[in-house]
């Protein structure tokens, strides 16, 4: 029996949505026709929508009633689309149909809107590659490449796996990425993602990331796991579905009974369908998860959204999180003050840095590039002393670039002046990375992260939406306030190691506040899981965290999680009014045709006009955007 029923459920599914709108189609001629019989027949034009759109109906629920005993919406209009008949409203029965499919097609097309935005990645992803190698171009399936390989990518062409340019320039287009439209111009040494296209140039890249490990196709599995169905709301509302199609059988016989009139019974059995109520949180859930996508969250769960709106306390990671989690230059101190020196002295430190395979040594040479916007020069003599810094030769002068140990090692002298400032930048979290030239010392560089420009206002957006910020750090106390102090948080955990952010959300929730998590790194991937709702900076490439986490920030950009918070209180407050809405409708509905006030023709386009209703309003969640 069961297969019997799974092969009648895949010969329901043929045709898709072009069969639907087909017989829609042809059945509201048809009821057309029964209203103004313009052409006789021997039988009403209206058993036609009856045909094409009631049977489907009937069969779901036998269906679902053969396989799973599952009594829902389809068992109820089944019942009233039989009783209809049999009473010859032949009209109401082929209206209830017609109606009752269209708000079926409305609802699929909805859905389809919502995650279009989602499943588009899936289509992005490249088919082939072209591989180099020993100077060969060979055009592979981008499944087959391995990490390492060299690939060439031409103008116009979609990039298939992550990797880092080796050679040429170009401008990519990352708006599948960030949903920013306007290209990045990219060179030696940059990083680029699957997915994203190449505009201009042509350039060769090493594979650093393909397969499942590519950011497209995480992306994909990240979207492919969001189910609105997941919602604990969702399972109330199938569960009053349930008792209101019990109810309404007895509510009908009742009526019959009492009355002895059939047509009061049949068209209860049609205005009592709860449709419009299993249609509004699903689709309301459906749509804000589409919003999300737009704004670059990756929402996994369909729930998230749900939990996300109750939460009062955001918690969030410093490093790469409400900073950018690389150092750089915030300031270069010369023994002689002049501006020209102080610009000496930072080319020179960039240059001694510019073959230093170290962070550090990387920082300083990006940070020149980016401040002074000049070349630097290949320095001579270069040697990296393991754990102290850097020695080379650049132009006329023998530099070198470390920590205090290398400059002890090289019996250079710090005056106590310049120690006692270099050791108040080092408390406030800031690394200094120290300089002599000829065997003297010449100043030194101050390193550190950096705020992301958003980071400021976002956490002042999040006082309008009652929401408390709390930072937590593994920096120290003093570095920790002054981050804080600069973003207006006023909450502040320093020196804390993953088991102390747990205990602090722990802290939280014992207080009867729900927590977001906000973080980047493999050291918050058990806060993120322990939050109420755990958010991770995906872009990081912390694969860790973001599996821990129930919604993924694609682009870094933590500026758009205010409309996030919003969204999601948004949301709520437009299932909460789907859900009156449809329960007021059914009700008012239900005495008047007690009453005999509401005939199945008018009760089946009141009850059906609902559930139209309730999935335009959820659809406005698509466009909806937070005021500023």
């Amino acid at each position: 029996m069961k297969r019997w029923m799974e092969k009648l459920e895949a010969f329901l599914e043929l045709g898709g949505v072009k069969k639907d709108i087909t017989c829609l189609v042809l059945s509201g001629i048809a009821l057309l026709l029964s209203i103004f019989p313009v052409i006789p027949l021997p039988f009403d034009f209206a058993w036609i929508a009856i045909l094409l759109c009631g049977i489907p109906i009937i069969l779901e629920a036998i269906i679902g009633l053969v396989t799973a005993f599952d009594i829902k919406a389809d068992v109820l209009v089944s019942i009233a689309l039989i009783a209809s008949i049999c009473i010859h409203e032949d009209f109401a029965a082929g209206e209830v149909a017609f109606i009752m499919q269209l708000g079926a097609l409305l609802e699929d097309l909805t859905i389809a809107k919502a995650r279009a935005g989602i499943e588009k990645l899936v289509h992005l992803t490249p088919q082939t590659a072209r591989v180099l190698e020993n100077g060969t171009e060979t055009i592979l399936p981008a499944k087959e490449v391995q990490v390492g390989q060299i690939l060439r990518v031409l103008p116009g062409e979609t990039i298939p796996v992550d990797g880092i340019i080796l050679s040429g320039q170009t401008s990519i287009n990352q708006a599948v990425m960030t949903g920013e439209s306007l290209p990045v111009d990219k060179t030696e040494g940059d990083s680029v993602s699957s997915g994203t296209v190449n505009q201009f140039g042509a350039f060769e890249m090493q594979a650093t990331k393909v397969g499942k490990d590519s950011s497209i196709q995480r992306m994909i599995q990240l979207v492919q796991s969001a189910d609105a169905g997941k919602a604990k709301i969702v399972g109330i509302a199938d569960r009053w579905a349930t008792w209101i199609v019990v109810i309404a059988l007895s509510a009908a016989l009742l009526t019959w009974l009492i009355s002895g009139e059939l047509i009061r019974a049949v068209t209860i059995l049609i205005v009592f369908c709860p449709c419009a109520l299993v249609l509004a949180t699903p689709t309301a859930i459906m749509a804000a998860i589409g919003n999300a996508t737009k704004h670059g969250f990756l929402v996994r769960e369909g729930d998230a959204l749900e939990r996300l709106a109750a939460v009062d306390t955001l918690t969030f990671d410093k490093t790469g999180t409400l900073t950018h989690g690389t150092p750089q230059v915030i300031r270069v101190k010369s023994v002689a003050p002049e501006q020209q020196a102080v610009e000496n002295l930072f080319f020179l430190a960039a240059s001694a840095e510019s073959l230093s395979e170290h962070p550090l040594g990387k920082a300083i040479v990006s940070s020149y590039q980016q401040q002074a916007q000049k070349p630097i020069d290949k320095p001579s003599h270069f040697q990296m002393t393991v754990g102290k810094g850097v020695s080379a030769t650049v132009g006329s002068s023998q530099i070198l670039a470390g920590n205090l140990a290398l400059l002890a090692q090289h019996h250079v002298s710090i005056p106590k002046g310049d120690l006692q400032e270099a050791e108040r930048e080092l408390e406030k979290g800031c690394t200094v990375v120290y300089l002599a030239e000829h065997a003297k010392f010449a100043g030194y560089l101050v390193l550190s992260d950096t705020l992301r420009t958003e980071s400021k206002q976002m956490i002042a957006s999040l006082s309008d939406l009652h929401v408390q910020p709390v930072l937590l750090t593994g920096d120290n106390e003093k570095a920790a306030s002054s981050i804080a102090a600069q973003l207006g948080i006023s909450a502040v955990q320093a020196n804390c190691l993953p088991e102390d952010k747990l205990r602090c959300i722990a802290a939280y929730q014992n207080e009867q506040h729900p927590v977001c998590m906000i973080g980047d790194g493999v050291n918050d991937a058990p806060a993120l899981k322990a939050a109420n709702v755990g958010i991770a900076m995906g872009g990081i490439e912390s694969d860790i965290a973001v599996d821990a986490a129930d919604i993924a920030l694609v682009d870094d950009e933590i500026k758009e999680l205010p409309h996030l918070l919003a969204l999601s209180k948004r949301m709520m407050t437009t299932i909460k009014c789907n859900l009156s809405f449809s329960m007021s409708l059914n009700f008012v509905a239900i005495v008047l045709a007690i009453t005999g006030l509401l005939g199945p023709v008018v009760g089946a386009l009141v009850h059906n006009a609902g559930s139209v209703l309730v999935i335009c309003n959820s659809a406005i969640l698509l466009k909806w955007r937070k005021r500023k």
